[in-house]
């Protein structure tokens, strides 16, 4: 695996530099205007590279297994940082959200540390309650009550873009951990009420639902980022309008070096540019699931299979979201978006997920799928 590792970490570095590079020339005149200075969101996101790049060395060194004694204390660790953000003085909102705990000369967001987490979480108990998981009542439910746990504390935030991602990987871990189909199906029709009412019940959510269906018709309203988007994709053509040129960035396009870079990424280096992008993340997921597959048992597979698809599933949202594929959900662009605690957990994770690579091999017959290795490999 010394090569999928290689690769990986020059994917990322790659996808980093391209950030870096993106949110300067993004947020550099609307920093000027907001805070005086044209380096001040640059400078913050180098800082969180810095911690990011620490956390991506450390983890990728430490033995993945020591995370499993770890998993129930970091999913209580994460209810607690999530009903902390509620409290006056602690907790700090922004845009009729209050997803951040402030501490003074820095914010991070809890739900970031809850996404890891509960992979950790349901990687572990899948991995233990193997003999019992098949049974609704004493193997499925006690997951399912955690994880319900933590998607409620998130979508009173509200946050619903990060209960979706956490949901789907979940779906996904429950899947590779031979839960039964019928178990999974029952959890997917017993949310639909709780997601119809979340969607539809909700005024500003049915108006980003409504302005995704046609956004023209209140281009002045919920329709006007999705709109900006489109004309910044449109107006880049195949090469762009330079580096730095973008005219969108100019306070059109809101959240323009956040949620909505990858738009600036089109107007500026073109369908070359994004395409490049594009294909680096199907990179990542190709050697992603090349560690999957080889991972030297079941607890390192389930762990990897969640990290990657947390990371392939972001990325997925939030270009579908800036082209106008689905409704606009609040997530970033991995390595890319600016944002603190994103861009720290995402490389920290991805250290995990080195360390799990490193690993691969050692321990091959505790892998439950070792036996049809060559088979899942040629299926992949």
């Amino acid at each position: 695996m010394q090569r999928e590792r290689v690769l990986l970490f020059i994917i990322m570095i790659v996808l980093l530099c391209v950030g870096i590079v993106m949110i300067y020339s993004t947020s550099a005149i609307f920093a000027d205007v907001r805070y005086g200075s044209n380096y001040y969101f640059l400078k913050r996101q180098l800082l969180w590279l810095a911690l990011g790049l620490a956390g991506f060395f450390t983890f990728s060194q430490i033995d993945y297994h020591r995370f499993r004694g770890l998993s129930r204390v970091g999913i209580v660790v994460s209810l607690v940082l999530l009903a902390a953000v509620f409290i006056p003085h602690v907790g700090r909102g922004a845009g009729g959200a209050k997803r951040w705990i402030s501490l003074g000369f820095f914010s991070f967001q809890p739900s970031e540390i809850a996404k890891y987490a509960t992979i950790i979480f349901l990687a572990d108990y899948l991995d233990r309650k193997q003999s019992t998981i098949g049974l609704f009542f004493k193997g499925f439910i006690p997951p399912c009550m955690v994880l319900g746990a933590v998607l409620v504390m998130i979508v009173a935030q509200p946050d619903l873009g990060t209960v979706i991602a956490i949901a789907l990987v979940s779906l996904i871990l429950f899947f590779i951990g031979r839960v039964r189909i019928a178990h999974i199906l029952t959890m997917i029709l017993g949310s639909l009420p709780a997601l119809y009412v979340l969607l539809f019940r909700v005024e500003w959510r049915r108006k980003r639902l409504l302005a995704f269906l046609d956004p023209w018709k209140d281009p002045q309203g919920s329709g006007f980022q999705i709109i900006q988007s489109f004309i910044a994709l449109g107006s880049g053509g195949l090469f762009g309008v330079g580096l730095g040129q973008s005219r969108q960035k100019l306070f059109y396009l809101p959240e323009a070096h956040t949620d909505f870079i990858f738009s600036i990424i089109g107007e500026e280096l073109g369908l070359v540019g994004t395409l490049a992008v594009v294909v680096l993340f199907i990179l990542f997921l190709y050697l992603g699931a090349r560690i999957v597959l080889r991972a030297a048992d079941y607890f390192g597979q389930l762990l990897s299979a969640g990290i990657v698809s947390m990371i392939t599933l972001q990325t997925i949202v939030n270009v579908s979201v800036v082209t106008g594929s689905i409704p606009t959900k609040g997530l970033p662009l991995p390595y890319i978006s600016f944002g603190g605690s994103s861009l720290l957990l995402i490389m920290t994770a991805t250290g995990v997920l080195m360390n799990v690579a490193k690993q691969a091999g050692k321990k091959v017959e505790s892998n439950p799928f070792a036996k049809h290795k060559n088979r899942l490999v040629d299926l992949g």
